[in-house]
């Protein structure tokens, strides 16, 4: 009770507490200076240099905590938010605004049928046994298959009833991909990362619900606007240095067009002209530096490219941290 009194005025952000998105979130706050320690078997912890409390909870229930205005914010998967919205359509007052795409935690709901079995398209599953962790947008799916008209299948405050589906859709929590084995389902609807459960399992996917990612939302009241303004900023910041780096190189100034192409940068290159000896000729002296934020994805090959076209002293330098427009 003590730790629960210390919440007040505290901004609650709420994370994973387990599974595939709590490491990448955890590093993520570090690289945003978010610093706190959580002891054991507390699911409550308190920001030690900001008044932000971090509230750890099941991925899946995050959406309803923000949506509901409990939190203030979160991360958890887009694949959990659509889910959320599927059964609890958004208000006015409750529901769940993306803030930013984290870019990790990259999978896909898919519907799943034995590989050997005599089911070849989603449409020979209408009417079928159909198991699910999600049966939201499990039911939504179907309902669209079946020529329903599609919105979302709220609680009790709906005031018109879910389609009546001709296929049998069954909530497990877990083990979803023994379902078929086991005789439960004809086909089920699963998250897939790299797809070696699946294939371990038997089964193929013969369509896809929604490609997730990691999301940070927020609800649409949250008690500290300028709180909730500095985490995104952060994190974003922490995003960008992630997936770029800086590239600094000399090219002659009559080159600096193709240049420009190869190492546009996140608005443009920054170009500086070269200190170089009064003595040298006039094409020696007419060289300059250039830095430009390029994706780690693509750096060797921009590197071959800026060679080819002339540059040198080529050098990659890693970003810490950033604050970009």
């Amino acid at each position: 009770m003590e730790l629960v009194n210390h919440l007040e005025g505290r901004l609650l952000f709420a994370v994973p507490k387990k599974g595939r998105l709590q490491q990448a979130t955890l590093d993520l706050l570090a690289g945003s200076d978010i610093q706190f320690k959580r002891e054991t078997r507390l699911d409550i912890a308190l920001v030690k240099n900001h008044d932000i409390a971090l509230v750890f909870l099941p991925a899946a229930d995050i959406p309803t905590f923000v949506g509901e205005g409990r939190v203030d914010l979160g991360i958890t998967g887009r694949d959990q938010v659509a889910e959320h919205e599927a059964t609890s359509p958004s208000t006015e007052y409750t529901g769940v605004e993306e803030v930013l795409d984290l870019g990790f935690g990259t999978c896909k709901l898919q519907v799943q049928v034995p590989e050997k079995g005599d089911i070849q398209g989603v449409k020979d599953l209408v009417g079928k046994n159909i198991v699910t962790s999600f049966t939201g947008l499990t039911n939504q799916y179907f309902a669209q298959l079946e020529g329903h008209e599609v919105n979302s299948f709220s609680t009790e405050e709906s005031m018109t009833a879910p389609p009546k589906l001709k296929t049998r859709i069954k909530y497990v929590g877990g083990s979803v991909e023994a379902a078929c084995a086991l005789g439960l389902a004809d086909g089920i609807v699963d998250l897939v990362e790299s797809g070696e459960t699946m294939k371990a399992a038997g089964l193929k996917a013969i369509d896809t619900v929604i490609t997730s990612t990691a999301v940070l939302i927020k609800s649409k009241h949250p008690s500290n606007k300028k709180v909730v303004d500095m985490i995104h900023s952060r994190i974003r910041g922490v995003i960008t240095a992630q997936r770029y780096i800086l590239c600094q190189y000399n090219i002659p100034r009559a080159l600096l067009p193709i240049a420009r192409e190869i190492t546009p940068g996140r608005r443009a290159p920054t170009v500086t002209s070269l200190d170089a000896d009064e003595k040298a000729d006039g094409d020696d002296r007419d060289w300059v530096a250039v830095s430009s934020m390029v994706a780690k994805k693509e750096i060797a090959g921009v590197m071959d490219r800026l060679e080819e076209a002339g540059a040198t002293d080529i050098l990659v330098l890693g970003i810490e941290n950033s604050r970009t427009g």
